[in-house]
């Protein structure tokens, strides 16, 4: 079963470039049509993980406040955090 914090773990893993868009976007498009989702949660789950299983076509994309914003739907916030 899918939930929110399996979805925030794979943005997550994005964004730390701990795997590659092609990645997320395969994993999107299996999970939806593989895994049951959360319950009290499928609405916001399938809204999500479709934007992400379409994030390799052009005219979607995938950017920063896109995966904010989704994060947020999910009820978590993203933070910036440059070291050197």
């Amino acid at each position: 079963m899918i939930t929110k914090n399996d979805v925030v773990k794979r943005i997550a893993e994005y964004l730390h470039h701990e795997s590659s868009l092609e990645e997320l976007v395969d994993w999107a498009e299996d999970a939806l049509m593989d895994e049951p989702l959360e319950p009290n949660s499928e609405e916001v789950l399938a809204s999500v993980i479709a934007r992400l299983g379409l994030a390799d076509v052009r005219a979607f994309g995938l950017t920063w406040d896109d995966c904010e914003d989704l994060l947020q739907k999910l009820g978590y916030q993203a933070r910036v955090e440059i070291t050197k």
